[in-house]
């Protein structure tokens, strides 16, 4: 008999749906909230507001799409955390209220786990290797920012995280300076690439060990800006492409030596790269060099994987399935929940 999961993530901003069968993915549905645009971040209360007003036609269109029927679900997989509380609530209350209708259990997912999990989601008709454990992953995101230790599908340790500011984070921030969009980190990504990433220097702090920090670098940026623009009032926008592809490579380069540093202490040469800022195309590209020199074997998500997905919460929940780690229904959300090995 099959087993069939429906994955829901409402994290933040994107209300999502997906259906996993036996491990092969079989609908993944995002509906993102543009709102937050205007306001150059995020709004807890109108995103989950806007939770509740996407989630039941987000999931009754991956079903569809899936050619699944709710009555074939053998398990629902939620994102417990972390996360926005009130966001989390709407999903985890829908995977309640769905679970005790269909008489299903219910699988707790937590969302930064479930980003590593994205590099063992199978697609039909594609071709793709699975990292072998024990492997490091870094994971980045606008939220967090760590080196993970992946033992098995359920089984990581943190080595070394940010102290302060994620990478993503310093990203945001930094566009915003500029007067670019929200979210500015894709923003950064394309103007960079038309851009001399040697063109300005800017710190790259060490928090020493294996663990990171951004707001010396976001803050030495903001600076260097203010007195920039202030002697030369067209500066930033004659510069702004050399200013994005230089912070780009000051990130990249903070995020890369821990990397190598890392792989080196543990002589593990499979590397992934996980979460939002992992769609960055110069980090992207920094892994792929680095994975040349040093032999590495690469795992680099497709940009559809990087952002907030249903999908990497089904197979999390699939892999969680099979050992029967069900969650009772009194499971409440936790805005920071911790990184459980």
């Amino acid at each position: 008999m099959s087993i069939i999961i429906l994955g829901i993530e409402s994290s933040c901003d994107d209300t999502s749906a997906a259906v996993i069968a036996d491990g092969m993915l079989r609908s993944n549905i995002i509906s993102g909230q543009d709102v937050h645009m205007k306001y150059g971040g995020v709004v807890p209360e109108l995103a989950s507001r806007a939770h509740q007003q996407n989630i039941v036609p987000v999931v009754d269109t991956a079903l569809r799409e899936a050619g699944i029927s709710k009555q074939e679900i053998s398990a629902i997989g939620f994102t417990r955390g972390p996360g926005l509380m009130g966001s989390l609530l709407v999903g985890t209350s829908f995977a309640k209220g769905f679970a005790l209708a269909m008489n299903i259990p219910m699988l707790e997912i937590n969302h930064l786990q479930a980003h590593i999990l994205v590099h063992f989601i199978t697609e039909p008709g594609v071709d793709k290797s699975h990292p072998s454990f024990p492997f490091i992953c870094l994971l980045v995101s606008g939220g967090h920012t760590q080196l993970v230790l992946v033992k098995d599908h359920l089984s990581m340790e943190i080595l070394g995280q940010t102290i302060d500011d994620a990478a993503g984070e310093a990203f945001d921030k930094c566009a915003r300076v500029m007067g670019l969009p929200y979210p500015g980190g894709p923003w950064i990504d394309r103007h960079a690439r038309e851009g001399n990433p040697d063109a300005f220097k800017f710190s790259r702090p060490s928090a020493g060990g294996l663990n990171y920090s951004f707001s010396g670098l976001k803050t030495s940026f903001l600076y260097f800006l203010r007195d920039a623009e202030k002697s030369d009032p067209g500066f930033l926008k004659r510069n702004l492409s050399d200013l994005c592809a230089s912070l780009q490579q000051a990130i990249t380069d903070v995020l890369m030596a821990n990397l190598l540093k890392v792989s080196e202490n543990t002589g593990i040469k499979e590397i992934a790269l996980a979460g939002g800022v992992a769609a960055n195309s110069g980090l992207r590209n920094a892994v792929t060099e680095a994975a040349k020199k040093h032999n590495w074997k690469a795992f680099i998500p497709k940009p559809a994987f990087t952002t907030d997905n249903a999908a990497m919460i089904a197979i999390n929940a699939y892999y969680k399935y099979l050992e029967k780690d069900f969650a009772p229904q009194d499971t409440v959300p936790e805005a920071r929940l911790r990184f459980s090995p």
